[in-house]
């Protein structure tokens, strides 16, 4: 995608999302932009049809420790589903949900002999079967979509879903506290990122970085993880 036509699909995405948070609905445009993209992945900002490629970067390099069962790994606002083919791909039991049924409908016709378990999920009412769940959750750019006060309410759902030994992994712009807030996405500070040790989770390591594209962007990417119980 050209540069000119990716600030074009986010200066759109950032009006859908303007005109809903106005509206008092702060996540239904995610449905509405998925909609309007009439199957033209270009039209949606996040949507570069291919892994995120700092959880690429970071599964590469990460020692995971062998389970005893098949592994099952949760991949939070999954889109278009890379992220989560990618994982079972690497022998991952995948669930991968999104707030946008035509999101979900749009991954598996992508992917249609797919493995993953997509679902349509609305975070803020996921399955209570999901608790402690999950040996990998993965959380990449969906936190920094979401207004600073319905964040705050996420952050300990999404940490809720790691399982005892199990790991979290962040991914998100990044600003400092004495930053403006700027624009969807917005970034997430330090202190917002650490709010997932409030949660219940041991922070293992903690990155900011400025990553490869043009203009470069800063970038939080966190690895948490649930201790051993008793």
């Amino acid at each position: 995608m050209s540069s000119d036509a990716f600030c074009s699909s986010r200066a759109a995405a950032r009006e859908l999302a303007n005109l809903y948070v106005q509206q008092g609905d702060p996540k239904g445009w995610f449905d509405m932009l998925y909609r309007r993209a009439g199957g033209e992945a270009a039209v949606i900002p996040w949507a570069d049809l291919r892994p995120n490629p700092h959880v690429v970067e970071w599964l590469s390099r990460a020692a995971l420790p062998p389970r005893p069962r098949p592994r099952r790994a949760l991949v939070v606002g999954c889109g278009l589903g890379d992220d989560a083919e990618l994982l079972a791909s690497l022998g991952w039991s995948v669930v991968a949900f999104d707030i946008s049924p035509e999101a979900i409908r749009w991954a598996r016709q992508r992917f249609p002999r797919s493995q993953v378990d997509y679902r349509a999920v609305d975070l803020f009412q996921a399955p209570v079967e999901w608790q402690r769940q999950f040996d990998l959750v993965v959380e990449a750019y969906t936190l920094q979509v979401l207004p600073p006060a319905l964040r705050a309410l996420a952050i300990p759902l999404v940490a809720d879903w790691t399982a005892v030994g199990g790991l979290l992994i962040l991914v998100a712009r990044g600003r400092e506290e004495s930053d403006p807030p700027g624009q969807m996405p917005w970034p997430l500070t330090q202190r917002e990122v650490r709010a997932f040790v409030t949660a219940g989770l041991d922070c293992q390591i903690f990155e900011d970085y400025m990553d490869r594209e043009e203009p470069a962007v800063r970038r939080f990417r966190a690895l948490f993880g649930r201790v051993e119980e008793g």
